[in-house]
Order: C-alpha cells, then sequence, then structure tokens
C-alpha cells in the first residue's frame, strides 16, 4: 500500500516535468512540524517582545490577534493553490504556473533574498539567548556585537552541514524541536499565570503609553514582532517533493502550523505581560532607557529560581535553534527548484542532488554562504530583520496578486484535496489588502522615536553615509540593491530562456 501511494506521488510529480531525487520521507506531522519551526513563536517572540511592548505597553498585545487573522488569509489562499502544485518552491512554482516567466522569476528572486536573510536574523538571534545561559552556568562570555557575530556563524555552520545529510535527519531535529517548543512555551505560561501574575488584565487595555498625538503609528511600529513571528507557514508546500500525498498533507500543515502558533504564542504573551514585575510603567520606561536588554529574561528570572530560569532558556534556544534550521531547510529547497529549472547562476554546477543523502549539497552551502553575508556587518538581528520581514511579505503579496488574476481567468479548474471553492476570490481579495497595508507599514520610514524600525542609513552604527544614500531607509535600499542584481542577472541571462512547460498529464518518469 505504501509502495503505490509513493509511486502516485511519483507519477503526480513527474507531470510537473521532474524525476523523484529528493527522498520522499515527510508525514503530516513532520510538515506541520517544519512549518511550524519556521513560525517559531518563541524565535519572534523573543527577538521583538522589548519592541512590542517598549513601544506601546501592553497594549501591544492586540496585534497578535490581527496579525494573526490576516495571516489565515493568506494561509488558507496558499493553502488551496498548494494543493494544486507540490512542488518545490512554494510562491515561484505557483506564479510560474499561474503567472508568466519574468513575473515568476523576480517572485522567486524576492522570496529567495528575503529567505536568505531571515536564516541570518533568526541565526543572530541564537546569541542572545545562548549567551546568557551559558554565562548563567558559569562562563563568562562577552555580549558584544563581535561575539554575538562569532556565536551566530557557528550556528550557521551547523545548520548548514545537518541540512546536508538529509531531510530525515532535519525531521528528527524539528519533530522533538517542535515537542519542546510547544511543551515550554505552554508550561511557563500556565505557571506564570498560576503562581506569579504580578498584573492585571486591565493593563492590556491600557493605551496611555501609545500616546496622544501618534498612537496609530506607535501601534502600527510596536505590530513588527507579531509581524515577524507568523510568517513561513507555506514551508509545509515547499517541502512538498518531500512528503507523502503532498496535495492533502501540505495544505493540512500550512493551517495547523498557523493555528498552532497562534494559540500558543497568544498564551505566552498574556502570561508574559501579566507576570511583569512591579510597577509596569517603570517596567517600559526601564526598556526605553537601556536598563532591561531582554524583557523576556528579566520576567523569566524575576519570577523563577535560577534553575527554572535557565530551563526556560534552553527550551528558547533549542527552539531558536530549530527554527534556523527550518528556514534554512525551506530557503534551500526553493533555490533547488529555481536552480533545476536553470533559473539561478551556475545553477547547472552546483544544484546535483546527491545520490545516498538525497539533498543537494551545492545548494547548501550557497545558501549557507549567502546567509552568512549580511553577518559580515552586524548591527543587530533586529537590523536584518526588517529586510527579511518586509521581503517576506512583498514575495506573498505578489504571489496573491498572481493567484488572484488567475482566478479572473478561471483558475482552479481541476479538484483537488483542499479547495476554497466560491469562497477563494473573497479570501484572495482579502488577504492581498492585508499584504499591501503591512508591506506600506514596513516601507513607512521610522525614526528613533517610534523604535527605528527602517531607520535611514546614516542611523546605523559604524557607518558613514552622507548625502541622498544616508538618508535611504534600511529596507528600502536593501530591496533596491536587490533588485538592481536581479535586473542586470535577468537582462543578461533570463531574459531569453525558454518558457515553463505546461502541467502534463501524469505519466511515470524515465
Amino acid at each position: 500500500m505504501e509502495d503505490h501511494a509513493h509511486s502516485a506521488d511519483v507519477q503526480d510529480l513527474a507531470r510537473f516535468g521532474y524525476r523523484q531525487e529528493l527522498r520522499r520521507a515527510l508525514g503530516v506531522y513532520s510538515s506541520f512540524a517544519v512549518a511550524f519551526s519556521y513560525i517559531s513563536p518563541s524565535t519572534g517572540i523573543f527577538t521583538l517582545f522589548i519592541l512590542g511592548i517598549g513601544l506601546a505597553g501592553p497594549a501591544f498585545f492586540w496585534s497578535w490577534p490581527i496579525v494573526v487573522v490576516g495571516q489565515l488569509l493568506v494561509g488558507l489562499n496558499f493553502a488551496e493553490v498548494s494543493s494544486h502544485f507540490p512542488v518545490a518552491g512554494s510562491v515561484y512554482q505557483w506564479t510560474k504556473y499561474l503567472s508568466n516567466r519574468t513575473y515568476a522569476w523576480f517572485t522567486g528572486w524576492i522570496y529567495l533574498f528575503a529567505g536568505v536573510l531571515t536564516i541570518a536574523a533568526v541565526v543572530a538571534t541564537v546569541p542572545l539567548v545562548l549567551i546568557p545561559l551559558l554565562n548563567n552556568m558559569g562562563m563568562s562570555i562577552a555580549t558584544d556585537l563581535d561575539t554575538e557575530r562569532n556565536v551566530a556563524a557557528l550556528v550557521l555552520l551547523s545548520t548548514t552541514l545537518l541540512s546536508i545529510f538529509g531531510v530525515r535527519l532535519v525531521a528528527f531535529v524539528n519533530n522533538t524541536g517542535v515537542v519542546f517548543e510547544i511543551l515550554g512555551m505552554v508550561v511557563f505560561a500556565l505557571v506564570l499565570i498560576l503562581f506569579y501574575h504580578h498584573q492585571s488584565v486591565s493593563v492590556f487595555f491600557d493605551t496611555s503609553y501609545l500616546g496622544s498625538s501618534n498612537a496609530p503609528g506607535i501601534f502600527l511600529a510596536a505590530m513588527f514582532m507579531s509581524l515577524f513571528v507568523i510568517y513561513g507557514f507555506d514551508t509545509a508546500s515547499t517541502l512538498a517533493e518531500e512528503t507523502k500525498n503532498p496535495r492533502k498533507s501540505a495544505p493540512q500543515a500550512v493551517l495547523a502550523s498557523i493555528i498552532g502558533a497562534a494559540i500558543i504564542g497568544a498564551i505566552f504573551l498574556f502570561a508574559a505581560v501579566i507576570a511583569i514585575p512591579g510597577d509596569m510603567g517603570k517596567f517600559v520606561s526601564d526598556i526605553g532607557a537601556g536598563k532591561i536588554p531582554f524583557p523576556l529574561v528579566t520576567i523569566i528570572e524575576s519570577n523563577f529560581p535560577s534553575w527554572a530560569a535557565n530551563l526556560y532558556l534552553f527550551v528558547v534556544f533549542a527552539a531558536i535553534y530549530v527554527c534556523c534550521l527550518a528556514i534554512q531547510t525551506s530557503t534551500i529547497r526553493l533555490a533547488f527548484g529555481m536552480a533545476r529549472d536553470g533559473r539561478l547562476p551556475l545553477g547547472r554546477v552546483y544544484n546535483k542532488v546527491h545520490p545516498g543523502l538525497h539533498t543537494p549539497i551545492g545548494t547548501c552551502i550557497v545558501i549557507g554562504v549567502l546567509a552568512a553575508l549580511p553577518l559580515i556587518y552586524y548591527a543587530g538581528a533586529g537590523t536584518i530583520a526588517i529586510g527579511a520581514t518586509g521581503m517576506i511579505y512583498l514575495s506573498y503579496i505578489l504571489g496573491n496578486i498572481a493567484i488572484l488574476i488567475a482566478r479572473f481567468r478561471g483558475w482552479p479548474t481541476e479538484s483537488t484535496p483542499f479547495k476554497l471553492g466560491s469562497w477563494g476570490t473573497i479570501v484572495n481579495i482579502l488577504a492581498l489588502a492585508w499584504g499591501v497595508a503591512m508591506e506600506i507599514n514596513f516601507l513607512w520610514p521610522r525614526n528613533a522615536s517610534v523604535g527605528g524600525q527602517n531607520p535611514p542609513l546614516s542611523a546605523l552604527p559604524n557607518v558613514t553615509v552622507g548625502g541622498t544614500i544616508g538618508g535611504i531607509p534600511v529596507y528600502e535600499f536593501t530591496l533596491g540593491l536587490i533588485l538592481l542584481v536581479g535586473l542586470i542577472y535577468y537582462v543578461v541571462a533570463q531574459r531569453n530562456a525558454p518558457e515553463t512547460p505546461a502541467v502534463q498529464a501524469a505519466q511515470t518518469p524515465a
């Protein structure tokens, strides 16, 4: 029975013109685990909790359900399209079959470097947890940016090696890590709520921290934490060629990862705010003054004995580490899909699947090297996250546009295990409107008075840039540079590339 199912998956893949080279070993849970690990509530909340509460106070909590609803709309749309195109590459593959060659290439190019920047941002988060944990255990490690960068580089090296040694190993690490993250976050949250509730529920409705002159703008800036957390759910689709029965399993994993992360993240955020010790106003002001560099660590260490605080830090470290691995795995599969189509420089050279490991070793190395580049100039994880998050949302917008235009032209024309039916166009339009609104939020320049998200280049540490270039916001500069390089490469090497063939009738690959 299992051999028959595998044969059916292989024949299905052949419809898209591809041979089964990657190892098809992931079940529904493993697919969910990789997508959940990419989202990783622990990672995003730990990285940018300081931003949310430092800007908007406890009221920033309400950004979480807003972002969950918006991203669930995107997830529903992506779940349907992933049921139609079970191949490695996510939005690149979808736009390839629903749009045209040029549009698909630029969508894939943007999403590829969004993934690369996300890898760099998350590996840069690891030292923020690991260094305090090791220091609490008797070591003496510096907390300067150079040390953080070196630790991040070692983490990146380890995740690159794990990616090389196969999807089964990645799945095992992810499956284990997800259990630790879910149990850890929920258990710590419940303990905080039951035994260390220092604040009343009314603090969530206290909007005084938003001020009166620019409250909406400050709240939108505080949303960055939630926006940084809830994306990457399409990873379940990106690993479709390694998933059993992907037309059914991938959509289930996409939606389950969003809903699971939403529930667990909400419980933990609620508990963390309730457990803030002492006066809330002083806590928020101390964050703004730089006296509390890691608010979540302060909250945990103020309430728990040292051994329990260290256990919490270990759980967060494990969650962030598997998040790194999941993001890198997803980005490698996207690069594999593009290079296999001849869409990346020298892809035919390095994009070879090892016959024993069933992984594209050269592609793993290329993605690892690209993710290391942002660490050369290192100004902290938050700075890298600006470009990563904005570009992810932009690529989602491009994907949603292509899907919506295809719907207006009559797609879908065949039935699949997951379908939205008559709701498809409505969900698609709402998802697109949400994405555009948040992309404007990312593009909006902000100075230090509202958190410093997307500051001008001249505001970065150890950088001397003046004139017009110095005034360009970080996100716009990053996006512009990547698009410029992509445009040059496209004109030189991709403009006259052959069209992608249409999906063919099922056949057994040679």
